[in-house]
């Protein structure tokens, strides 16, 4: 399928998370971020559920009101530089999307499956947006667990997976300690 598989590995390798708040525009434009999503939801699915959605938050000011009055209410004694930290991941990178979790009735598909199945939805995301140029990164945090953020973003038994950012770098990114493969790979049986 791939002429060069060792550039397909160059490029699987290459993928780096970059810190939000040091991205910068250009971000994927609407045509773009259509079709990262669309190649995000290319993944392992057992059974067809989808259990999974997207958020595209647009409206930066108002999801940042949201998230303040979500802090306050949850920490009345905030001071406001905890406030302006806890609020500040509204603003950052060019796009934001939110990947929540949407579980589905199914007595042939375990909660556990679907739950993989959201993972992977976000590791393609990121995939994507590398692959379109732009650097990414799946971020979670108190908004995550929020009462008042979640009611505002999910319906029924949803849960948000994370915060996705997606910009172009103003810093290089670096490259993070990976664990080793002896260290984490095993072969069976044990001995």
């Amino acid at each position: 399928m791939f002429n060069d598989l060792s550039s397909v590995t160059a490029y699987l390798q290459s993928r780096r998370s970059g810190k939000p708040r040091d991205m910068i525009a250009p971000g994927p434009d609407s045509a773009t971020l259509d079709v990262i999503l669309h190649t995000a939801m290319r993944t392992p699915d057992h059974g067809k559920l989808f259990p999974w959605r997207f958020v595209h938050i647009r409206d930066r000011e108002a999801f940042a009101t949201l998230l303040e009055h979500a802090f306050i209410a949850a920490n009345p004694d905030a001071r406001i530089a905890q406030i302006e930290a806890a609020v500040s991941p509204a603003m950052m990178a060019p796009t934001l999307v939110v990947l929540l979790f949407a579980p589905q009735p199914s007595a042939k598909i375990p909660l556990w499956e679907q739950q993989l199945s959201v993972g992977a939805v976000g590791m393609n995301l990121l995939h994507a947006a590398h692959a379109h140029g732009f650097v990414a990164s799946w971020i979670t945090g108190w908004a995550c667990y929020d009462p008042s953020a979640k009611a505002a973003l999910c319906e029924g038994d949803e849960l948000v997976a994370g915060l996705f950012f997606m910009g172009s770098p103003r810093l290089a990114l670096e490259e993070r300690p990976r664990p080793a493969p002896e260290a984490i790979v095993r072969a069976w049986p044990y001995k």
